[in-house]
């Protein structure tokens, strides 16, 4: 049963299950528990599940360990300390496990000299990064506290010495489990995590996590499930607890006036003064290109401020070398400013943090907390944060993001459910441990919260593809991987490398045709092979915040050298964050209220009033926002979730427009425009162009288009089988299957010590799908391809509940015709003609619009 935590302890209780030893040394170092530390330390000691939710800075990787701490300080105390694990600490990233090693180093050191001898607790870091020779010195001498990662523990398990010492595993903690808890990498943990419990019986885990919801779900996920009813478990829920200082900022006055360059500009300054008026600044950009943009206009813009000493970029694509230097500067206080893109939002220690910035919104209310969290480290601090805004749906959007941030309304997390190529690698490892039986097996697998629902069907198709049943796949070298006795009704493993080809192809995360960058013979980080592509000899670009001269390429990797110009690429690409449904909705319920007040005639002074005290903005953030709504509502209609406004508009050179104004999320947006052109494709044999955004999406097309018609053939039950039909033949089904045809080794990324490249891997991919969908058509790993499409690439859940709303008339659907996109449409169709401009052109372009779209305002205005 999961339940919330009730109880706080004090001190006093605390320390009465505490070592002596461990006691001094809190007393030492702290004044008080906090309020998380007084709900789980004893509950750990009791050895109960827990999930501890709250802000950075509260003590969560303290409240963890210190019960277990001072449990092998007893035991060593009394001589009974042996050589094994006691505990497994997990998280995500593998800088996160050099982090607690070396935090955990202080309290360990300084108790062992309390207690005057030597207690010889042991703790190691085991990653793919560990070298051979400690690999052998931690077999002989096994850490009491094994620091890890997802991965590495799935290999562990098959590691027959190894499986040895994690016998008498205790306790198990993930921390940062809500980045883990929604994508496959937490879905491989979660089957792990069962096969160990198979393997030792009951231990305790226990989960640290960020502010996130459902936090039910997050409990489920961490025990997962016993005779389909969840595993006990307490949530200690204390996020706000700290205080929050966020404020949306504008750079300028009006955004509907100012033109690009002037708000450019504006931005620039605004975010050198926030950076110049504290210590240490970390600031966040939703993308890896926009991160590069901003170190090398700040050093050109400031000369006088920045320079590669005081101010660096942050992302996945530079060198681990960068990274590490990165973060060492940023832990000894010898940055001003830091530049990420995603990279630094979970718990790595980065020392004090004074403020954090974001540029433009983060898209989840979640994240925005996750990120302003990294500032105002200590407990009794406030988290201050400002999130810079340079158009006005950004404006309203984040404006939304700090009213549901300030009353602790969080969007909630998307949870995988059943996906097969994660079940097929885990089968693989489950037969290298020993034979087992089917029925068995099945039971241990859905006791995953991810697999509580996994069908007998595809467990068996899992299987039945594992054991090499499909013979035909034999021609294109995918051979069988287990035997099965059905007359036994076992399974066990085929052949005498699995564990070989087990460890070295193990994982969720697909190799992307990443090219690596070399500067004098180093590494100094990646591009993706679109951007290579597309680069000639003498280009210039931006990459760690420094700027680099393209000479040649060969294979996967690109010679450059320094180079004082300026750019002339002006970015690379990266992928963009999606919208959380949750926060969309929140925007949509804002805009059926604002119309309410149009309609109820409200002044200006009484709008503005308002939303100073609705969504807690500045004047310069009401005006803007005011006037936004005002030109949609006296140009057109404003959509919400009681209106979907579809808008017809003939663009430059007669070009038909249907624009949908579905403010749900891109996501959820891919999913309905996807359904619906291909509908009209087949309908009305038209060609389709589609555009999306988080705000909606828009089809075009050069003859006749039939939005409105389509959409009365679409519906809840039968979106899934019409988005199935429309991406079949789609490069994303392909890209989508390669990835799933790697996670359940139908390809193997190495081999006897040979390693495939993306590219090769992503032809054999082509390959095999094809000759796959002439196979069988429903073949599990196919199938998985397909649901990873639907329902993690887009939100086709979210998309049926769209559609269920307008079927129960909650959701009116209303048209309209304009001569010039609304004001709530001109960011989308602006985005389809900027897709064919220059760089140097789209200034210009987006100035004439904006300028036309006004005019035709004001036009409409006289008349209102």
């Amino acid at each position: 049963m999961i339940k919330k935590q009730d109880k706080t302890y004090s001190k006093g209780q605390i320390y009465k299950i505490l070592h002596p030893w461990v006691r001094e040394w809190f007393d030492k170092e702290f004044d008080d528990f906090t309020l998380a530390q007084k709900q789980a330390i004893y509950e750990i000691h009791k050895n109960r599940n827990i999930l501890i939710s709250s802000p950075t800075g509260s003590g969560k990787t303290l409240t963890a360990f210190l019960s277990i701490i001072s449990e092998l300080t007893f035991l060593a105390d009394k001589s009974q300390l042996e050589d094994k694990v006691y505990c497994i600490y997990i998280s995500p990233l593998k800088a996160l496990d050099n982090d607690v090693d070396k935090n955990l180093e202080i309290p360990l050191k300084e108790i062992e000299k309390i207690s005057g001898g030597e207690l010889n607790i042991r703790k190691a870091v085991r990653t793919g990064d560990t070298s051979q020779y400690q690999r052998s010195k931690m077999l002989k001498k096994p850490p009491h506290i094994l620091i890890t990662t997802p991965e590495t523990l799935s290999i562990l398990l098959v590691a027959p010495k190894f499986r040895e010492k994690l016998a008498n595993v205790k306790y198990l903690i993930i921390d940062e489990i809500h980045a883990l808890a929604d994508n496959k990498r937490g879905v491989h943990l979660s089957l792990s995590l069962e096969r160990l419990q198979h393997l030792i019986g009951n231990f305790t885990r226990i989960g640290l996590s960020a502010t996130v919801a459902p936090i039910e779900e997050i409990a489920n996920f961490l025990v997962g499930f016993e005779y389909g009813i969840a595993r006990d478990c307490l949530i200690a829920d204390v996020n706000y607890l700290k205080e929050l200082d966020i404020e949306v900022l504008s750079p300028v006055d009006d955004i509907v006036i100012a033109d690009s360059e002037e708000t450019r500009l504006a931005m620039y300054n605004l975010l050198d003064d926030l950076i110049m008026e504290h210590k240490t600044t970390l600031v966040f950009t939703n993308t890896r290109s926009g991160s590069e943009s901003l170190v090398f206009n700040l050093k050109k813009m400031f000369p006088e401020n920045y320079d590669s000493n005081n101010l660096m970029g942050h992302h996945s694509s530079l060198s681990r070398e960068m990274r590490l230097t990165t973060e060492d500067n940023l832990k000894e206080g010898k940055l001003k400013a830091v530049i990420s893109s995603t990279s630094l939002e979970l718990g790595i220690d980065i020392g004090y943090i004074d403020l954090v910035v974001l540029i433009n919104s983060p898209k989840s209310v979640a994240r925005a907390l996750q990120r302003i969290g990294r500032s105002g480290h200590q407990i009794n601090e406030k988290s201050k944060g400002r999130i810079l805004v340079t158009d006005r749906d950004d404006l309203v959007e984040c404006s939304i993001i700090l009213k549901c941030a300030k009353e602790g309304k969080i969007d909630k997390l998307k949870f995988l459910h059943n996906p097969l190529d994660v079940l097929a690698q885990h089968i693989y490892g489950m037969a290298i441990e020993n034979p087992w039986d089917i029925d068995y097996a099945y039971d241990v697998v859905r006791k995953s919260y991810c697999y509580k629902d996994l069908t007998r069907d595809d467990y068996e198709d899992v299987l039945s593809y594992l054991a090499g049943e499909y013979v035909e796949l034999e021609e294109r070298y995918v051979y069988a991987k287990i035997w099965i006795d059905y007359k036994e009704n076992t399974f066990g493993k085929r052949g005498r490398l699995a564990r070989m080809l087990y460890s070295t192809n193990i994982g969720t995360i697909p190799d992307s045709s990443a090219v690596k960058v070399k500067c004098d013979g180093e590494v100094v980080g990646k591009i993706e092979q679109d951007f290579m592509d597309k680069l000639k000899k003498g280009d210039t670009f931006v990459l760690g915040g420094s700027i680099f001269r393209f000479n040649y390429g060969r294979g996967m990797t690109i010679n450059v050298s320094p180079s004082n110009g300026a750019p002339t690429i002006p970015s690379w690409f990266s992928s963009q964050l999606p919208l959380s449904f949750d926060l969309a909705v929140n925007i949509q319920r804002f805009r059926a209220i604002m119309e309410g007040k149009f309609k109820e005639n409200r002044t200006k002074e009484e709008f503005i009033e308002f939303l100073n005290s609705y969504l807690y903005v500045d004047e310069f953030a009401a005006n803007s926002i005011y006037e936004y709504f005002f030109e949609q509502y006296a140009y057109a209609q404003i959509p919400s979730t009681k209106k979907l406004l579809i808008e017809y508009y003939t663009g430059f050179g007669g070009r038909k427009f249907v624009i949908f104004h579905s403010l749900f999320g891109r996501q959820t947006n891919d999913a309905l425009s996807r359904a619906i052109a291909y509908i009209i494709s087949k309908k009305y044999d038209v060609d389709i162009t589609i555009s999306i955004s988080d705000n909606g999406f828009y089809l075009s097309s050069e003859g006749k288009i039939y939005g409105l018609e389509a959409f009365k053939d679409l519906s809840s039950k039968n979106i899934e089988s019409i988005l199935i039909n429309a991406i079949n033949q789609t490069e994303t089904l392909a890209s989508r299957f390669r990835h799933c045809a790697g996670r359940s080794l139908m390809t193997l990324r190495n081999y006897k010590g040979n390693s495939k490249s993306a590219g090769r891997q992503h032809v054999r991919g082509k390959i095999l799908l094809k000759f796959i969908r002439d196979m069988d058509d429903n073949f599990s790993i196919l199938k998985e391809a397909r649901r990873e499409v639907i329902e993690d690439y887009m939100d086709i859940k979210n998309a049926k509940k769209v559609l269920q709303w307008i079927e129960s008339n909650q959701l009116e659907i209303k048209r309209i015709n304009t001569i010039i996109p609304s004001p709530f449409a001109f960011n989308l169709v602006s985005q389809g003609y900027l897709d064919v401009l220059s760089q140097t052109d789209k200034g210009e372009f987006s100035k004439r619009m904006h300028k036309a779209v006004l005019n035709e305002i004001k036009e409409k205005l006289k008349d209102y």
